[in-house]
């Protein structure tokens, strides 16, 4: 058995629906007579499993299944699975216990059933209230498998607030998210009513949050994320929600549920008129309409100064006639609305504008078939003398170029804050897959070579995530205005600084995992995904090596204003 996510029959609906067993013991004699293709049955930490029907899904083929049925395969098992697997996966193949005439024997058909009891709606909101509670040590304790303050490390920048927000991000992850990874990223698409899950959940109103402030005027009926106070929403807790997310280890999720939404959502509630925010807000954060940021061109990505997609203002002043195409725009596809930048003016950033373009007749969408984030819909749009209201102009007219770039560290964050935990993530999986697998008659965590690459992992992580920390921090004592202006820079190299570190490591994770990481499922299933998503990093949003470039010259001219003896 594996964990094979995609598989919808093994995982659908598998963590609130109640469990139906026999209540059945058996002797391992009994077991023995079950190890054909017709009726397969293994054991496994003391249940009775029954994989016949399971045999031709088998991640790693029928054969080496079937070489276990009919004994006790706990040992095998443990090797190339982590325990999960029998709690969200096997479990539906569970049919009793070995135990001996009497009825005595392993009690893990209990211990199952009330793990699957205890993930229903009714013991949620108790559980969380408990996890709230124990604000000393958080998740499974694996060496920089979480960010230090989950394990009794001291930090100055969280309260309890964000430790509520942390339990709940990492409940709604692992039960509606994670499961359904492999799935999503198969059919290229977060299905419609999971987007509206997550949007009932408050997660989109959320990211609209952002640093500055729960958009309570457009998020009426929307709840604020583990019951968090909206007067105390600040950066650590948008870093949270990003960062729980993450651990579904699927930028395709991610850039499907935050991507087009999270660098549109910034313009359009700072800049929007009010008429603006007030009809395309409320629907927006209630996962009811869609909207993407379309600034990138097939002329050209980086170069925003120089987009040539034009808007020509109708003689009467009443509309704009938008012609042109733009490339690469996450969620396109699925976008009700779309914040465009056209050119209005004349040549360079003097020119620029920035405008909601709503889909109609002259735009049209098409799906691009891209390399990773398989299920975040890259776009292809094109605005064929599109109408456009002049109410729908961000700001003013040929002042786009600086909301633009404000908006660019915006993303810039959300990028390395994913980036970051995504390396997180790989280090984790490395961890546990180190101190299952064996190999030379030891566990690869036994190997000097397996533990230098652990090491490189963690330093890279462990550096980067404290200057993600420092930088959020300063979102909480200045405005947007003073961090677009010093912060700028910084936040360039922060975000090649994080896409370069995850780079790293879901490459050596790859070599950690071997041939296990190189196939679409099972125990290496997470790694493959991230290696096939981490150009979805360094590229977009500012490619890594104009990161850099930018990253020292805005810092040095900024330094200059400021008076440095340079």
């Amino acid at each position: 058995m594996s964990d094979k996510a995609s598989l919808a029959a093994v995982t659908s609906s598998l963590s609130i629906r109640p469990l139906t067993l026999r209540p059945q013991t058996y002797t391992l004699e009994q077991v023995a007579q079950h190890a054909s293709a017709d009726s397969a049955w293994v054991v496994v930490e003391g249940g009775v499993y029954d994989v016949t029907s399971f045999l031709d899904d088998h991640p790693g083929g029928k054969k080496i299944l079937l070489k276990h049925t009919g004994k006790d395969a706990t040992e095998q098992f443990h090797k190339m699975h982590p325990r999960k697997v029998l709690e969200k996966v096997a479990v539906q193949f569970l049919i009793g216990k070995v135990g001996d005439a009497t009825g005595s024997g392993d009690n893990t058909v209990g211990a199952i059933e009330n793990k699957v009891k205890k993930d229903t709606p009714e013991v949620v909101e108790q559980e969380q209230e408990q996890d709230d509670a124990d604000s000393t040590y958080f998740g499974d304790l694996v060496p920089f498998g979480d960010p230090f303050w989950y394990q009794d490390w001291k930090s100055p920048y969280y309260n309890d607030s964000h430790r509520k927000l942390r339990a709940a991000m990492r409940r709604f992850t692992d039960e509606h998210l994670t499961p359904f990874a492999a799935e999503w990223d198969q059919a290229r698409e977060i299905p419609p009513e999971a987007y509206k899950k997550i949007a009932d959940y408050g997660i989109l109103a959320a990211i609209a949050a952002g640093a500055t402030g729960w958009p309570t005027e457009y998020a009426q009926g929307i709840p604020v994320p583990g019951g968090v106070d909206a007067a105390d929403w600040d950066g650590f807790h948008n870093l949270i929600v990003i960062d729980e997310m993450c651990r579904c280890a699927s930028g395709g999720i991610l850039y499907g549920v935050l991507g087009g939404f999270g660098i549109s959502i910034g313009p359009l509630r700072h800049f929007g008129s009010d008429e603006l925010k007030q009809r395309i807000l409320p629907s927006l954060l209630k996962g009811e309409k869609r909207s993407c940021l379309a600034i990138t061109e097939p002329e050209g990505g980086s170069d925003v100064a120089n987009i040539v997609t034009t808007a020509k203002k109708s003689d009467d002043g009443q509309y704009y006639l938008v012609e042109g195409a733009k490339k690469w725009i996450t969620n396109g596809v699925w976008c009700d609305y779309f914040v465009t930048a056209v050119r209005t003016g004349g040549k360079g950033m003097g020119g620029i504008s920035l405008m909601v373009v709503e889909r109609g007749e002259g735009l049209t969408t098409r799906k691009m078939d891209c390399q990773g984030v398989l299920a975040s819909g890259t776009t292809y749009v094109t605005y064929d003398d599109v109408r456009v209201p002049v109410g729908n102009v961000l700001g003013k007219e040929n002042k786009g170029f600086q909301i633009i770039m404000s908006s660019f560290n915006a993303e810039r964050a959300g990028i390395a804050i994913q980036a970051t935990r995504f390396a997180r993530v790989c280090l984790e999986e490395s961890i546990k897959h180190a101190c299952r697998r064996e190999t030379f008659g030891k566990p690869l965590i036994e190997h000097p070579v397996i533990r230098a690459k652990l090491a490189s992992m963690a330093q890279r992580v462990e550096v980067t995530h404290a200057w993600l920390e420092t930088v959020v921090y300063q979102s909480t004592q200045y405005d947007q205005d003073t961090l677009t202006l010093r912060g700028g820079g910084t936040m360039a190299l922060l975000k090649a600084q994080a896409t370069e570190t995850f780079e790293y490591c879901v490459r050596e994770a790859m070599q950690i995992f071997g041939g296990a990481a190189y196939t679409r499922s099972g125990v290496g299933e997470k790694i493959e995904r991230l290696y096939r998503d981490a150009k979805a990093y360094t590229i977009p949003g500012g490619s890594f090596e104009i990161m850099q470039d930018l990253g020292i010259r805005q810092s040095v001219k900024v330094a200059q204003i400021m008076g440095a003896k340079l």
